[in-house]
């Protein structure tokens, strides 16, 4: 009796069907409707005798045979992929990735820019988000995370640290006085994130430094922070690689007030099969190497 075979077909929809953790998200990339991508699957399933996509929060997820089957399937795309024109270049296609705002704009979109140019056929979507890594990582192929992540059937990878500190404008210090004590400070405002909406419990670290600092202004982006605390709204506890790039910010207290956080990568177990994925994750990590001392706060004047 002849066994069946999974078609080479079937195959590539499950794996964009990994990629984009959605049927009609796969469906829009392939050219095909949610019926027939769901057909296909099904097919796939029978043949192999077991299911390789489980519901997950935010869509599929691949079960253990579904890993499997993917593996195979990445190693089908990559043959196909060196039969087309121009094909030389195995670093083409799409790669998602979420992280926080800082890391995303003076990390991973000089890294990307970088990469790009030697291969102009990767495209990159990048997704600011400050958050806990995610269980169900479905449509996602690298997580840049704050704090040391708790997953289930994920690569975690620790890329390096980062510091933050108190920061006020000159304008605001010469309005308010600056303070010389823990006791003064925390007679000024907190510029920071919003306590009720903070998903990661390492960036705490201002509300447990000075408990009796009041909230100013605050809220879910980092950017606004900075530019939050530049304005004089309060003193802001910043990234230093964020802060130290303007000179109208001081930073307070400095021996007191200082906060190291590590930034971690979390990749699905399929990811680093995909070339364009495993380039991505090389350019990051060379790139927080090369940006230790901005991240570190350690940067003289004008490098950061």
């Amino acid at each position: 009796m002849t066994t069946a075979s999974p078609s080479p077909d079937q195959l590539l929809v499950l794996l964009e069907v990994s990629r984009a953790g959605k049927f009609t998200a796969a469906g829009d990339k392939l050219g095909l409707n949610h019926t027939t991508i769901a057909r296909k699957i099904a097919a796939l399933e029978k043949t192999l005798g077991g299911r390789v996509l489980a519901r997950a929060a935010g869509g599929w997820e691949l079960t253990p045979l579904g890993e499997r089957a993917v593996g195979v399937a990445a190693q089908v795309a990559d043959a196909v992929a060196r039969l087309a024109p121009g094909a030389d270049d195995p670093v083409t296609g799409s790669v998602r990735m979420t992280a926080t705002d800082g890391f995303s704009a003076y990390i991973a979109s000089p890294a990307v820019a970088e990469l790009r140019q030697q291969h102009p056929g990767l495209a990159v979507e990048l997704i600011t988000v400050t958050r806990r890594a995610l269980q169900q990582r479905s449509g996602v192929d690298i997580e840049v995370v704050v704090g040391e992540p708790q997953v289930h059937r994920a690569e975690a990878v620790r890329l390096g640290d980062y510091t933050l500190g108190m920061y006020a404008s000159r304008d605001y210090l010469a309005r308010h006085g600056a303070p010389t004590t823990p006791e003064e400070l925390a007679r000024h405002g907190l510029v920071y994130f919003v306590d009720s909406m903070l998903q990661v419990d390492d960036l705490d670290a201002p509300r447990r430094l000075v408990p009796e600092m009041q909230d100013g202004l605050t809220s879910t982006n980092v950017f606004v922070h900075v530019e939050a605390t530049r304005a004089g709204a309060g003193i802001g506890f910043l990234p230093c690689f964020m802060a130290d790039r303007h000179p109208d910010l001081t930073r307070l207290l400095p021996d007191y007030f200082r906060a190291q956080l590590p930034y971690w990568m979390v990749l699905r177990p399929d990811s680093m099969r995909q070339p364009a994925v495993a380039a991505v994750v090389d350019a990051l990590k060379r790139k927080v190497a090369e940006s230790r001392p901005m991240l570190m706060g350690t940067a003289a004047p004008g490098e950061s």
